[in-house]
């Protein structure tokens, strides 16, 4: 399938609710409007394939990056590539398939966690937060945890709210973790207060780092 082609059949898919949700979610005009299950299919119609993917990725389109995470194979980015595709992110469920489908599955995302960790740009902040968070949920050998947690309660109430999330999803995973560290991740939650109020479903857990520890560790015991 051609460029033209894969943006032809995503415009055909495109649904004006799911662009004005995608609109009160912070995204921009460059959309049409796909569901994520229309996204899912045509990339199993699709198929791998990297060349494409970089192609649809660099339109900017929302819905071409979605499917272009899908069709991507991230063995085959360098570092440079990485650094430049995260930067490019404009819409933030965009960044969390970058982070889950092609940053996680990076041959080299322990080097892009450091680098991005460091990084003024929000985005790539954003990825490197989420890479540690997943760290220090599989394996935190070699990690500073108390050092994590300085940064998070100095720096996590100035982030960028883009950011602000994935440092959360860190602060929940060293307190669920860790349980040397639990009272102290708890406390630098309710110190910070951010997310106390956010709005959850029935039956959801809140967001809000010292209720998200507590009932995870509950659910462990």
């Amino acid at each position: 399938m051609t460029l033209k082609e894969a943006l032809k059949q995503l415009k055909s898919l495109g649904n004006e609710k799911v662009r004005a949700q995608n609109a009160k979610n912070g995204a921009g005009d460059n959309q049409f409007g796909v569901s994520l299950g229309d996204i899912r299919a045509l990339a199993k119609q699709i198929g791998t394939n990297h060349a494409l993917a970089l192609q649809l990725w660099g339109t900017g389109n929302l819905d071409a990056q979605f499917l272009a995470a899908l069709l991507i194979q991230p063995k085959r980015l360098s570092l440079e590539e990485m650094d430049r595709m995260v930067r490019s992110i404009s819409f933030v469920r965009v960044a969390d398939w970058f982070n889950s489908y092609i940053a996680s599955k990076h041959p080299e995302k322990e080097a892009l966690r450091q680098q991005w960790m460091a990084a003024d740009d929000s985005w790539a902040a954003r990825s490197g937060w989420q890479l540690t968070a997943e760290r220090v949920a599989k394996d935190a050998g070699g990690l500073d945890l108390p050092a994590l947690l300085d940064r998070i309660e100095q720096e996590m109430a100035g982030a960028a709210p883009e950011v602000q999330w994935t440092m959360n999803n860190t602060l929940a995973a060293i307190g669920i973790h860790s349980p040397k560290l639990r009272k102290r991740a708890i406390a630098i939650g309710e110190k910070l207060g951010i997310y106390r109020d956010y709005p959850v479903s029935k039956g959801c857990t809140s967001p809000f780092a010292p209720i998200w520890i507590k009932a995870m560790v509950s659910r462990q015991g």
